[in-house]
């Protein structure tokens, strides 16, 4: 589904009436029930929160329409939750979401283009842009305000300043 937003990720079923665990990734974690359907990164699968407790800080227990048993749960383990961005809200101003990211120049403070942003990903440790340089593999670097300082959705660029130990020219 293009242009959609990552909201969450379904764990294993919990229990035998169909309920599974679910992880958040939106600000307010109990939050993810208000935005609507959520759908598969497709798009084609919609999944609708009917109920929703707490597990922990961002992990709770669902019960979804249509899933009424501990088989059907199972089927969904692993599957990311998306909802397309205009289904969110506006983010105030200087603040974006990491799905906005996608597509922007990244330019050095010069001016210089080092590629476009092709992802944000996140393995644990913070988060990290993926750079798809004119020429060559991905760029993987830190997504800090030291190593991007200006991140400008409008004009549709990323000011970059590489780390010393980084293979960027």
């Amino acid at each position: 589904m293009k242009g959609a937003v990552l909201l969450g990720r379904f764990g294993a079923a919990h229990g035998v009436r169909g309920e599974i665990r679910l992880q958040s990734f939106t600000a307010d974690p109990a939050a993810i029930a208000s935005y609507g359907p959520l759908f598969d990164e497709s798009g084609a699968r919609r999944f609708v929160i009917s109920s929703l407790r707490s597990l922990g800080k961002d992990i709770f227990v669902a019960r979804l329409e249509g899933v009424a048993d501990r088989t059907g749960a199972e089927a969904l383990t692993g599957l990311e939750l998306y909802v397309p961005r205009e289904a969110l809200p506006a983010p105030d101003e200087d603040e974006f979401y990491l799905a906005d990211l996608e597509g922007l120049r990244a330019e050095t403070s010069s001016g210089e283009m080092l590629g476009h942003v092709i992802g944000v990903r996140n393995f644990g440790a913070g988060d990290i842009l993926e750079i798809q340089p004119p020429e060559g593999e991905t760029i993987l670097l830190p997504f800090t305000k030291a190593v991007v300082p200006i991140v400008d959705i409008a004009g549709g660029r990323a000011v970059i300043v590489p780390p010393m130990e980084s293979e960027v020219e």
